[in-house]
């Protein structure tokens, strides 16, 4: 599984004072990861532990960034739901919103006079480090918080992992906190979702919610080419998947991936090239990268096979086809 880690998060941690080479060195990852839109799930948790251990205690590392975090640095599908009605309303957005974003999957339930959500892991049986668990339920209660206004506090929390100084996140929860439970679940009064939020805005979720649920039903209609080709262009600049990997990411058998591409006329061979083809037209655009970059992000480990590869696609060099096409921008 590969994974989008929201830019937003490094500037998070810089607030904290906290460099991206810091993280980088400690998660024994090279300086370019904070420059990555997408990791692969080892990475990606990684980074997350390496915060952890940087700051010396999960709980503390939960507490800091929770707190520190600004709204403004939200991708559009969180930042939606700041500004979304009333807490109730802005906890199931998040909750459908959350399917576009793995690793984690939330589930809410509402039972007498308490709202439960869950958080389960997409792939069963791999947790995420402790420190990603507790900020994803620390978020759903500092939405509330920030979005009424109101210092609101949780009927329970549970977590599945050992959490470092639990009177310190009993503390921030302002509620009963046990570890080594049989889920990750954060427990709400159910009343807090009826309260207002300050922050609704109705013009701007106007704007958002379109393009959030457009983004969210293309993702989940895409025909398996489109599905595959989408998985191998934000997966390239951390390596080439074989289609074990796609295929997994996907919840299917590598031969069952292999006989559904070839049932819409195409093969998992030629969809990697032509995730290549179209990527390398598009950084080609950018004066800001030189050739060799161009060929890492397409997952080339060396220029003269991408200079090979690009002769085959377009009868002409990589230079030469640049020149041609300064200041267009293709796509």
């Amino acid at each position: 599984m590969n994974i989008r880690m929201p830019p937003g998060i490094w500037a998070g941690l810089g607030q904290l004072g906290i460099a991206a080479e810091e993280i980088a060195l400690k998660a024994g990852l090279p300086l370019s990861v904070a420059t990555q839109p997408v990791l692969t799930a080892p990475q990606y948790y990684a980074v997350w532990q390496a915060y952890a251990d940087v700051t010396g205690d999960t709980a503390q590392a939960i507490i800091r960034l929770a707190a520190a975090f600004e709204t403004a640095q939200y991708p559009p599908s969180v930042l939606a739901t700041y500004h979304a009605r009333s807490y109730g309303d802005a906890l199931n957005r998040m909750v459908r919103y959350k399917q576009m974003c793995p690793p984690e999957s939330l589930r809410i339930t509402e039972e007498g006079d308490s709202c439960i959500i869950e958080l389960a892991w997409s792939t069963p049986g791999e947790a995420g480090p402790p420190v990603l668990t507790g900020i994803t339920l620390a978020f759903l209660l500092e939405l509330g918080r920030r979005g009424t206004g109101l210092p609101l506090t949780a009927r329970g929390v549970e977590f599945a992992q050992a959490m470092g100084d639990v009177q310190a996140l009993e503390a921030y929860f302002g509620c009963p906190v046990r570890t080594c439970a049989s889920n990750n679940r954060l427990v709400l009064q159910r009343r807090d979702l009826d309260r207002p939020f300050l922050t609704y805005n109705d013009e701007l979720l106007e704007i958002l919610t379109p393009a959030v649920e457009r983004s969210l039903e293309e993702q989940q209609s895409r025909s398996t080419t489109e599905a595959v080709k989408w998985i191998l262009k934000r997966s390239l600049t951390a390596g080439v998947p074989d289609v074990q990997t796609v295929a997994r990411e996907l919840g299917v058998s590598a031969r069952t991936l292999q006989r559904q591409l070839a049932g819409e006329n195409t093969s998992f061979k030629l969809l990697l090239s032509e995730a290549r083809h179209e990527l390398a037209r598009i950084y080609l655009t950018d004066p800001s990268l030189d050739l060799k970059e161009v060929a890492f992000l397409i997952g080339y480990e060396d220029q003269n096979s991408f200079y090979r590869a690009f002769r085959s696609w377009e009868g002409d060099t990589p230079s030469n086809w640049r020149l041609l096409h300064s200041g267009v921008g293709i796509i």
